[in-house]
């Protein structure tokens, strides 16, 4: 009788509850999502909390130093530090919050499907995607923000898209080690369709590798935005936003250094605290993130 996949499977909001409880088992995952669902939480309820509106500017304060009126300063033009450092995670977790998910979604389906082709078009494509990886990623999202603008609608799918190429590498990889497995020969045996054996054969098998690499990809992406922001390409004055805080407060540092000082720490814990996780997660899943991928 040929080999089935009929293995019974904890339902997704339980298997979801267990690696929760795993990742937060773990001393650097607790630290780690604890630090994520903090900045998460600041990004939603932020303007509540906020002892002043990002825009309001006073005069009196320009370069201030930390007071009881502004903990963190003031900036050159008077706003309030800490205000704005509350808030300039904002448009960041936005922008790459809907981005990631996008590059992991086409970058995933598209090494999946390529790894079950195999052959000369599975060669063809990863040369092209070698081509990609060889220019320097700020080189090529400069290009079409300066052609088209740097708005979230252009921002979202040019980090989608150039972020999604190398999760092609590890889709194609792990689909490599599951198309040898017998199910999936039994499902090709059986005359399943490729679209088929990709939606109950590979993607199931496959899911969890997209999700930790998801995870690496969100982190990476945070910070290319913010670089772009502090390139002025990305969040246009007066939205608050980290990179373009330490841009504008950088020539001041010696007179208020918490201009840089803040947002930098921010957006410092918010990316340890995603690769924190994504490492325990990577555990919670058992998946080998050291694994190379084949080219």
């Amino acid at each position: 009788m040929a080999e089935t996949t009929s293995l019974v499977r904890p339902g997704p909001s339980a298997r979801f509850g267990t690696v929760i409880s795993d990742i937060m088992a773990r001393p650097s995952g607790a630290i780690g999502l604890t630090l994520v669902f903090g900045h998460l939480m600041l990004a939603l309820f932020g303007p509540f909390i906020v002892p002043y509106d990002y825009t309001e500017m006073d005069a009196n304060f320009m370069l201030s130093k930390p007071s009881a009126a502004h903990w963190l300063g003031a900036d050159h033009l008077g706003r309030d530090t800490l205000s704005r450092t509350l808030l300039g995670g904002r448009e960041a977790i936005l922008v790459t919050g809907i981005a990631t998910p996008l590059a992991v979604i086409w970058g995933g389906l598209v090494g999946i499907f390529f790894g079950l082709v195999s052959g000369r078009l599975d060669e063809i494509l990863m040369r092209v995607v070698d081509a990609f990886l060889s220019l320097p990623w700020i080189l090529k999202m400069l290009v079409l923000i300066v052609t088209f603008g740097s708005g979230t609608e252009v921002l979202i799918p040019t980090l989608a898209f150039f972020y999604g190429i190398p999760v092609i590498r590890i889709a194609r990889a792990a689909t490599h080690d599951v198309v040898a497995r017998d199910f999936v020969q039994a499902a090709r045996a059986r005359g399943h369709s490729r679209a088929t054996i990709i939606q109950r054969e590979l993607l199931p098998n496959v899911r969890d590798a997209l999700l930790v690499e998801g995870a690496m990809r969100w982190s990476w992406m945070l910070l290319a935005f913010s670089s772009l922001s502090f390139l002025g390409f990305g969040v246009s004055p007066p939205t608050p936003d980290w990179g373009l805080m330490i841009a504008d407060a950088r020539g001041f540092m010696s007179f208020s250094p918490m201009g840089v000082l803040a947002p930098m720490v921010c957006l410092s814990s918010l990316i340890i605290g995603i690769n924190l996780t994504a490492d325990a997660l990577a555990k919670a899943l058992g998946i080998d993130r050291a694994q190379k991928a084949p080219v």
